[in-house]
């Protein structure tokens, strides 16, 4: 996995609406329309490919993140 978390918010996302697998409907949604700029508070997504892997390795989480998280929180404060 390369990218875990996708950012949105502030007139910017980093995913499309095309991408109800990975991010899930809701967070695909939420993508879509903050990248179109309407109203929805900042946030991200943690793709569904983190829970495959989280169920796939005995409950741990993928070394990278929570370094991802951390900065997609230190974005959402920034909005």
């Amino acid at each position: 996995m390369s990218k875990n978390v996708y950012f949105f918010g502030g007139g910017s996302a980093e995913g499309k609406a095309e991408m109800k697998d990975l991010l899930g409907g809701k967070g695909a949604n939420l993508a879509e329309m903050a990248g179109l700029g309407l109203p929805v508070p900042a946030g991200f997504t943690i793709t569904t490919e983190v829970c495959t892997y989280y169920y796939q390795h005995g409950g741990s989480y993928p070394e990278s993140l929570q370094a991802e998280v951390e900065s997609a929180l230190a974005r959402v404060e920034e909005v």
